[in-house]
């Protein structure tokens, strides 16, 4: 069970926490994360004490898991990115035939050429400068920032099927290679 209702709810915070361990809530709120937070943050979020989520973290930088920065004096937390990615690898490798994989880039390829010759760009960067002008509408600005989004997305995906093509036979044959 993961945080998918907001936590003040209090019939879906109990049952959460029915379910899931204060560990297991701690992670997955932080897993989540898609900016540093601190530690109190999570806690609420998780339903934990500041110290009980603290003593979480704690374990989970030490397990690699989640990654520790200093903002003004205060840790903060987020998912570590290599921790993420190894995951998603794996996932792909349990989940997806080279074939299947090959398939997908393909597909991923295809997707991000479209993008650069509908809107004559190279990055999705060039989209969300575009949508920041002064000339074009909400709705315009909308579809340029989604589709940048988009193509990042897609670019990210491609680097992990790239990854796990790369290494198929050495991480299929070894999965101890790939352990997060």
């Amino acid at each position: 069970m993961s945080p998918t209702k907001p936590p003040d709810d209090p019939e879906w915070m109990e049952t959460w926490k029915e379910h899931a361990s204060a560990f297991d809530r701690v992670k997955s709120v932080t897993m989540t994360l898609s900016e540093p937070r601190s530690a109190p943050w999570i806690a609420e979020q998780a339903a934990v004490s500041a110290n009980t989520a603290r003593d979480h973290l704690r374990r989970l930088v030490e397990l690699s898991v989640v990654t520790e920065t200093d903002e003004d004096g205060t840790s903060h937390y987020y998912p570590d990115p290599l921790y993420t990615r190894l995951r998603d690898i794996r996932s792909l490798l349990e989940e997806t035939t080279k074939q299947e994989l090959a398939e997908q880039a393909t597909e991923l390829k295809d997707n991000i050429a479209a993008w650069k010759t509908e809107y004559d760009a190279d990055t999705p960067d060039t989209l969300r400068e575009r949508a920041a002008a002064d000339t074009v509408s909400a709705e315009q600005a909308y579809k340029l920032t989604q589709t940048a989004s988009d193509w990042e997305l897609a670019r990210y995906h491609l680097s992990l099927i790239q990854d796990a093509i790369t290494n198929y036979d050495t991480w299929e044959s070894d999965q101890s290679s790939l352990s997060v």
